[in-house]
């Protein structure tokens, strides 16, 4: 379905400028061949219907190419992030099972050495041009029925630090953007949008990416945010008129623009999201952007996008606006007793972009979903206009700059030290990336270890953002009547030192 609206793009104004990259344009006629290239690799190599390809690539003609011919040939897109480490990848690619891993020529070597002797096909693909792509060899991968009316998997470490994939077919993400579209009534053809959030993120994935060739806009592709300064000078030789950015990044370029003493004057539209917006940071971020901030909200299992502020007419500052056409809200309490609206409660969902449950696990679907209804795991306020506020998470899942981080899976990280009898980890507000992890530590008896020693030992285990940024020896920990740890309890005692 997604590749034929990619069809139409390219054919219905093959001159239309499509994506910028790498100080150029290229024109839809140009992406074209790219594509077409690469799916006949993708085909020589033995790629079929059902089949998984992960990617791990940055924002690049390239990324975009494979995407398209991997639907082409009928088979599922799988965008992952190099630096969650190696042992975290082995686990997603156990769980996915791939016909083969697709490297930019940015990945380490060791990487790929502990990828091939796992057993997984690599090849590298240069992101502009085919070039070492015709190598590709692939391995049998299983293939279901399911898989193949799947678009793209997404993958996380899951709250127990073991993989978890959230599987999204080609309807979910198409009626997702679809909805976005009818919110967002100020996206025109004539948009330019930039494209710097990661593509296995899903915000970046469908809103940066795939929304420009369903609304037959361009994009400006950006391999990475930082060093924030190449993410302004591209937006300055570009121009790009819609900005998609998480509240961090946000916070980076405006500082920067500030130092620089500059505004940008090209922008028309700028939408927050993945994270919750600073309102404070709001007069700074107008001046410095030329256009109030309208910030929306979403998760994953959602396609991502739930609600957004419309425009900034009627935005309300603090809320992420109200529901995209289509979905279904309802409010419960933690026990799932349904709550009247307006008012307060876990946010339920029920929606055509909502995933129909996690890849191959059955268990956890059971606990997030019921009769069609997901259980999103934030504890939101709605008022009498239908505009939703996120209080908090009932989860306690650390957001840093937009992207998640379990608390479990650095817990598992920090148990494998031998002086670590106990850790728990929570977030902990931060005005640069909204959270940071801390980590609170029982040390085994007669055993001695540094705060420095630990948080090394977790760099060279864990990608940066999930590192601790401090960790605090205890005694004790606070515990419920069921043997519980109270993390509220940890979090509300840190922020009482403030």
């Amino acid at each position: 379905m997604l590749e034929k609206i990619i069809d139409e793009y390219i054919n219905s104004r093959p001159e239309k400028k499509c994506c910028w990259f790498n100080q150029k344009w290229w024109s839809a006629e140009d992406f074209g061949k790219l594509a077409a290239e690469c799916t006949e690799v993708l085909r020589a190599s033995g790629f079929s219907a059902g089949q998984r390809l992960a990617v791990l690539m940055p924002n690049a003609p390239m990324t975009l190419a494979i995407m398209y011919a991997t639907w082409k040939l009928g088979g599922v897109f799988c965008p992952l992030n190099e630096k969650t480490g190696e042992i975290s990848l082995l686990k997603t690619l156990g769980l996915l099972k791939p016909f083969a891993v697709i490297l930019s020529d940015g990945v380490k070597p060791e990487l790929e050495e502990a990828l091939k002797n796992s057993g997984w096909a690599c090849s590298r693909f240069d992101n502009e041009k085919i070039t070492g792509a015709e190598n590709l060899k692939g391995v049998t991968a299983p293939a279901d029925e399911l898989d193949k009316k799947l678009a793209v998997i997404f993958s996380t470490s899951g709250t127990t630090g073991d993989p978890k994939a959230v599987p999204l077919t080609h309807e979910n993400i198409l009626s997702d953007i679809q909805a976005c579209l009818k919110q967002l009534k100020d996206l025109k053809p004539e948009n330019s949008l930039l494209n710097v959030l990661p593509n296995f993120h899903a915000f970046g994935f469908t809103v940066c990416c795939m929304l420009p060739f369903v609304l037959g806009a361009s994009q400006v592709l950006v391999t990475s945010f930082m060093p924030p300064s190449n993410t302004l000078k591209a937006i300055e030789e570009a121009r790009p008129d819609v900005l998609l950015l998480v509240p961090t990044m946000l916070g980076f370029a405006a500082s920067m623009l500030e130092r620089q003493g500059k505004k940008l004057d090209c922008i028309k539209i700028l939408i927050a999201g993945g994270d919750k917006y600073n309102i404070k940071m709001d007069d700074r971020v107008t001046a410095a952007f030329g256009v109030p901030v309208i910030e929306g909200y979403g998760i994953t299992e959602c396609s991502p996008v739930l609600a957004v502020n419309p425009t900034p007419a009627v935005r309300k500052l603090g809320t992420v606006g109200p529901a995209l056409p289509g979905v279904e809200l309802q409010l419960r309490s933690e026990h799932e007793e349904i709550l009247p609206c307006p008012g307060e409660g876990v946010l339920w969902v029920k929606g055509p972009f909502v995933t129909s449950g996690y890849y191959h696990a059955d268990e956890i679907n059971r606990e997030r979903f019921r009769d069609g209804w997901f259980n999103t795991g934030d504890y939101v306020q709605i008022d009498s206009d239908g505009y939703i506020k996120i209080l908090d998470r009932v989860t306690d899942i650390i957001i840093v700059g937009g992207f998640n981080v379990y608390p479990q899976e650095v817990e598992a990280i920090l148990a494998e030290h031998p002086a670590v009898n106990t850790p728990v980890v929570v977030g902990m507000p931060n005005d640069m990336s909204g959270e940071v992890p801390k980590a609170f530590i029982l040390k085994n008896k007669d055993c001695e270890v540094s705060e420095k020693e630990l948080i090394k030992f977790c760099k060279d285990r864990l990608s940066h953002y999930k590192v601790p940024r401090s960790i605090e020896f205890v005694d004790s920990l606070p515990i419920s009547a069921t043997g519980k740890i109270l993390r509220r309890v940890l979090r509300q005692k840190e922020r009482e030192k403030k």
